[in-house]
């Protein structure tokens, strides 16, 4: 039997960067096969070559798996994102003697396991290594994980992930250290009390877990392992921070301390009012006002606060999902923006308070021609809708008028705001060719959503349909998007204590 050597390929990227190659299923070809590596990309800098077929992702087998479920497992995991690859000669070669890939990618991730990591070096990518925040929300009853102790080891490990599972789509990997659950410390738990809480938890759970290198790193430096040093790009759902530009009748919103205990929670936000261009949306609850934590003061003293910032305020909001998370966590939104603004995080504001400009939705019409129809569709982690990116130039998407981030709202007159990545993939599929696509400019949809406005095709211009001969494609890529879109939020009416107009 031939001696097979797997590659362990680890892709980290920049907040808005792509990955850089291709995921696809090629015919007279098994397995998903990486494609198209782009030079200095993520990808190319990881070690991916073209031809390679991917076995395992963050420790889980998929090469049996639904090609779609997997571009939608790379999506949505958490960076840095672990592959085990194999490249194209040893794959088919492994087909050909009968080897058990499966077993072969188990027998490789043990080995590497078992190596004794080497300690950080001083400038080296990224920090020191962190423990991990993960939201789990079940799927068909299960979390889709377990929970083993070893006789030699303390504490309680992550084992038997399901493939493309709740857990897996989390960030959680095989053989990750329970530390706690919901916020309190289950390192001295019995298997049976952590089994117990895993159990009460209900629908949703928050784990934080520490893998090998972590435990070996904070071991190193005779650190305690807490909640306060962990990662928090794995949770789901981000506080905002965004910039108010005071107008001539002050932010444009209300802030009421609500009788339920929820904090200070923004309402009946006007309509083009500073507060409402920023992206502030009815019930979000504020945490920070510029920088400074509020949670723990009363009305009158956040009031006054946003009152001293004078023409200029920073506000920290989280809608209702993010707060819940928080809490079930134990961890302020706060710590967010601070980790946000490490030095060695890479941030590009984006200035919130810009007049709205090319605002109208457009019908752009395209037709296919031999390479495609010129673009790429992306969609959002854990979001409805899709959105346009790579218009070729003198493509058809780009000779119709598509632009990189527009969102797309309508396919031939059906609205996909609401559907799924591969259902909109499909019905583009299955346009024939020719295509009609309802889009807007992120920023105008954010717009239109703040004033729960729908975006429809009678506000768009008509149609020109003397549009030239174009060219496009588009193509399921395994990149992850630069900016999650602001969703339509109803207003909820309650009863408050404390109501100020600012």
């Amino acid at each position: 039997m031939m001696s097979l050597q797997p590659r362990e390929c680890t892709l980290v990227k920049e907040e808005g960067e792509n990955y850089g190659f291709c995921l696809r299923i090629e015919k007279f070809k098994t397995g998903h096969l990486i494609r198209n590596v782009e030079k200095d990309s993520p990808a190319e800098k990881a070690g991916l070559k073209d031809g390679d077929r991917v076995l395992m992702i963050n420790g889980v087998f998929i090469d049996k798996e639904d090609h779609v479920k997997v571009t939608d497992l790379i999506r949505k995991s958490v960076i840095p994102i672990l592959f085990l690859v194999l490249d194209d000669h040893s794959y088919e070669s492994a087909l050909k003697e009968g080897i058990g890939l499966e077993e072969l990618s188990k027998t490789s991730t043990n080995q590497e396991q078992a190596e004794e990591p080497q300690p950080m070096q001083s400038g080296e990518l990224g920090s020191a290594p962190q423990p991990r925040l993960c939201y789990l929300t079940k799927e068909k009853n299960s979390y889709g994980f377990s929970l083993k102790s070893y006789s030699k080891q303390k504490g309680l490990f992550i084992v038997d992930l399901i493939p493309l599972g709740a857990a897996v789509k989390a960030g959680v990997q095989p053989d990750d250290r329970l530390i706690e659950i919901n916020g309190e410390n289950v390192e001295n738990n019995t298997h049976e009390e952590a089994v117990e809480k895993v159990k009460k938890s209900g629908n949703q759970i928050v784990l934080l877990l520490s893998d090998k290198e972590t435990d070996q790193y904070y071991h190193r430096q005779n650190m305690q392992l807490i909640r306060g040093k962990a990662n928090l790009k794995l949770l789901p759902h981000k506080p905002r921070n965004l910039e108010l530009k005071k107008g001539n009748n002050g932010y444009g919103f209300y802030l009421r301390m609500e009788q339920n205990g929820k904090g200070h929670l923004i309402k009946d936000i006007d309509s083009d009012s500073p507060a409402a261009k920023a992206g502030l949306r009815d019930n979000d609850i504020l945490v920070a006002v510029n920088g400074e934590p509020v949670e723990a003061l009363d009305h009158e003293a956040v009031v006054e606060k946003i009152r001293q910032s004078g023409e200029n305020a920073t506000l920290l909001v989280v809608d209702e999902e993010t707060n819940t998370v928080y809490k079930m966590a134990k961890i302020s939104p706060c710590v967010y923006d601070h980790t946000r603004l490490e030095p060695h995080l890479s941030i590009t504001k984006i200035p919130m308070h810009a007049e709205e400009e090319n605002g109208k939705p457009r019908l752009c019409k395209l037709i296919k021609s031999t390479t495609g129809f010129g673009f790429r569709l992306n969609a959002i982690n854990n979001v409805p809708g899709v959105f346009i990116k790579e218009v070729k130039k003198d493509g058809s998407a780009n000779i119709a008028g598509l632009q990189d981030g527009d969102i797309v709202i309508e396919v031939n007159g059906t609205n996909v705001e609401n559907e799924e990545y591969e259902d909109v993939v499909a019905r583009i599929q299955d346009s024939g060719n020719s295509l009609t696509l309802l889009v807007c400019e992120e920023k105008a949809y954010q717009h239109f959503c703040s004033q729960n406005k729908a975006v429809t095709a009678s506000m768009a211009d008509p149609l020109n349909d003397d549009q030239g001969e174009p060219p496009a494609y588009a193509e399921i890529q395994a990149i992850e998007p630069k900016n999650a879109l602001v969703e339509p939020q109803e207003k909820a009416s309650s009863s408050s204590e404390e109501d100020t107009s600012l």
